[in-house]
């Protein structure tokens, strides 16, 4: 989606990337720290954006009134090249201040989701999108009625418009499902509703589920909010494991009902969009906006079914390695390798990090340094923080910035080498592109975050002798396929047969997702071969992943994934000129589409060789835990 064609009003495409709730780790005493008491140091600098939050509501005002001044321009695109220049120039430069303007208030209302008046500023930031975009909803179609070789000509004439090339052609291209001038005023009105699925699901999962408390066998009193599942349901004690899930899940099973309609709305919502602009289905409508082709999708889940040995042999080493009987749902992410608790500061996290992603060259590694030194980071996790863990790269003349909730396990590690992946895409296609073509696809973004993750393994690993660490670095590795390939594109499967299903006319209950989502989640974890076993409980899962709001976002955790795999290792190997080519890769932004970016890097996605290369690498990686497991006779 191209930033001058509309302003974006929905959070998930402001270039918020990377949010990821499998790696919350929150310990009870860190959770309680209140901000004020937090470092300076270690907190991101929103200052950056705007000095006061004065400044902000000034240069929002400025915003405002200039929003009529795109309307002089409708029924004149086509009239002469520079009309249709000054046109796209003032679009771009609203678009562009608005999406600074909405960091601010987004970033400030998650340091803080209990605080209405950051809420409030957010939601006001929404409702100017929407009439902004109604405003200049004439853009697309009048662009869409001219002919490529009237673009040609207008370029030839008006050289500035070269920056817009892309972005133009794009509308040709999607021609056939752009609407009237009229149509797509209302359809820019509706964003006013689109939204409201996921705005209620985020306020009511973080802040006003009534979440469990527990007893642990310890004594230990453990609140079960989301970051609190996350953390203990890797405790060592299997009994307490069991509980943890009983009673976390429990509390989803009871509003089922509710979250069931919240993700029915987000799916009628994008059935109506899909209709409305003529396309076949739901999925059509999501991947053509990147002109990626449907086969990406569906071949993904066709690959990762037809190497479903792969992953159950990942279960039976879990299993081998926990010395359990029956391996079960609340087994998997329990520590393998008893007595290793890698644990880092902050600061030597960042040591780590700047030491591992030496390979991509000095410029890379100063820019992350200067991540860490001047406060675009946002790190210790707080009362009332949003969970997990994101880049914000939508303020185009700033810098990036990062929210972590960090917590000093070497996932949290692994989280920030990834979120700076990120930002260092944003950083490249911010100073390199044009604002027009900077906003790059969802679809490359993880390959950017996943890459550095596979340095820092790749780092560790080197280093690390110790059997029992490199099991453990080494089961963390698998833990992140399994997270990233198979059980996204879990959630992928299950994104489809609910749409699918609402498209036939069915409805979607909560009792319905539960039956759809736990027939999948039984077949991945092999629990009719004994593989797994997944308690009926469980089903529930879905209620719980705030993706499944993104329209059709998962599945390009998996795909990032395994072209990062493909890329790192030319990398790691030192095969010449894949640094620079990497590098250009984060450089383009949106200035082609992410499938044809990735081939100019190496990558063909629409083969299958950056799956099977990933495969083998998880396969390699389990044939080295098994030659220690059998050296130390376990």
């Amino acid at each position: 989606m191209y930033r001058f064609s509309r302003i974006i009003i929905i959070t998930a495409l402001i270039v918020v990337t990377g949010c990821n709730e499998s790696k919350v780790q929150v310990k009870t005493k860190t959770q309680n720290r209140e901000r004020a008491n937090i470092a300076e140091e270690y907190k991101w600098k929103l200052e950056d954006l705007y000095a006061t939050e004065q400044a902000w509501k000034d240069s929002k005002e400025k915003l405002i009134s200039q929003f009529n001044d795109i309307e002089k321009y409708k029924g004149k695109l086509a009239a002469s090249a520079s009309d249709l220049l000054a046109c796209l120039e003032l679009n771009s430069n609203l678009s562009k201040e608005f999406g600074r303007l909405f960091s601010y208030a987004s970033m400030k209302s998650d340091e803080d989701v209990r605080d209405s008046k950051s809420l409030a500023m957010k939601q006001e930031l929404q409702q100017l999108g929407t009439d902004y975009s109604s405003k200049a909803a004439f853009i697309t179609p009048e662009i869409a009625e001219m002919d490529k070789k009237k673009i040609d000509a207008f370029i030839e004439q008006e050289p500035k418009l070269k920056i817009y090339k892309m972005p133009l052609y794009d509308i040709l291209r999607m021609k056939p499902h752009t609407l009237s001038d009229k149509e797509e005023k209302i359809l820019a009105e509706a964003g006013l509703l689109a939204d409201g699925p996921s705005e209620i699901f985020g306020v009511f999962s973080n802040a006003e589920l009534p979440y469990p408390k527990i007893k642990l066998s310890d004594g230990t009193e453990a609140e079960l909010t989301k970051a609190g599942y996350a953390r203990y349901r890797a405790l060592p004690n299997r009994t307490d494991r069991e509980a943890v899930f009983q009673a976390f899940w429990e509390v989803f099973n009871k509003f089922k009902g509710t979250f069931g309609t919240q993700l029915y709305a987000n799916v009628k919502k994008d059935m109506f969009y899909a209709r409305t602009r003529n396309y076949e289905s739901s999925l059509h409508s999501a991947l053509d906006q990147d002109n990626i082709p449907t086969e990406v999708y569906t071949s993904l889940i066709e690959n990762v079914t037809n190497n479903m040995d792969s992953f159950h042999r990942y279960l039976n080493l879990k299993k081998r390695m926990l010395n359990v009987e029956t391996l079960k749902y609340s087994d998997v992410y329990a520590p393998v390798v008893k007595g290793i608790d890698l644990q880092y500061t902050y600061d030597q996290a960042q040591e780590l990090i700047l030491s591992a992603i030496e390979p991509l060259g000095e410029e890379y590694k100063n820019i992350v340094a200067e991540a860490f030194e001047k406060r675009w980071i946002d790190v210790y996790p707080t009362p009332g923080k949003r969970a997990g863990a994101y880049s914000n790269g939508s303020a185009y003349d700033v810098h990036p910035y990062i929210l972590l909730n960090y917590n000093g396990q070497y996932d949290d590690v692994s989280t920030v080498a990834h979120e700076l992946g990120h930002t260092m895409h944003s950083y490249y296609a911010n100073k390199s592109q044009p604002y027009p073509t900077a906003d790059y696809s969802i679809f490359v973004a993880e390959v950017a975050s996943t890459f550095n993750e596979a340095l820092l393994i790749h780092k560790m690993l080197e280093e690390i002798k110790d059997d029992d660490v490199r099991l453990s670095l080494l089961m963390n590795y698998l833990d992140g396929i399994k997270g990233t390939v198979f059980r996204q594109t879990q959630f992928a499967e299950f994104e489809l047969r609910i749409h699918e299903k609402a498209e036939q006319g069915e409805p979607l209950t909560g009792d319905v997702l539960n039956e759809i989502y736990g027939n999948i989640l039984k077949k991945y974890y092999g629990h009719e071969k004994g593989v797994c076993q997944i308690d009926d409980l469980y089903k529930v899962e879905w209620a719980y992943v705030p993706h499944f709001y993104y329209n059709f976002y998962v599945y390009q955790y998996s795909t990032s994934f395994t072209a990062s795999t493909a890329l790192s290792e030319k990398v790691l190997a030192g095969e010449e000129g894949v640094v620079e080519k990497y590098i250009e890769f984060l450089s383009s932004g949106g200035s082609d589409y992410p499938i044809e970016l990735l081939k100019k890097a190496g990558v063909d996605m629409t083969s299958p060789e950056p799956f099977n290369k990933t495969i083998a690498a998880m396969n390699r990686t389990m044939d080295e835990i098994e030659v220690i497991l059998n050296k130390t006779g376990r």
